[in-house]
């Protein structure tokens, strides 16, 4: 298995049930073949840029270990889920 790294922003007109069920919906895709090893909620952040309007983001950074094929279905979930504003997916490993 390979070491990953996921940061996305949610939307931060969410409520707080909401914002947590994103979180664990991204955890469950990971255990479905790989590991969550740490999740750091940094929580109601200021934007860089405005993304689709909005000036704020609630960031989440999650590192796990998974298959070479799951950074593809999450990538794919992330995208169609309305409640994510931007992501990443980086591979922790050197080669």
């Amino acid at each position: 298995m390979k070491k990953y790294e996921v940061m996305f922003v949610l939307d931060p007109a969410l409520d707080d049930d909401k914002k947590a069920a994103a979180v664990e919906a991204v955890k469950a895709v990971i255990a479905g073949s790989g590991e969550v090893t740490e999740v750091n909620e940094w929580g109601l952040r200021k934007l860089a840029y405005p993304i689709l309007k909005k000036t704020e983001g609630y960031y989440v950074v999650m590192q796990f270990d998974a298959e070479p094929e799951l950074p593809r279905e999450l990538d794919r979930r992330l995208r169609i889920n309305d409640n994510f504003l931007r992501h990443i997916i980086v591979s922790k490993d050197e080669e």
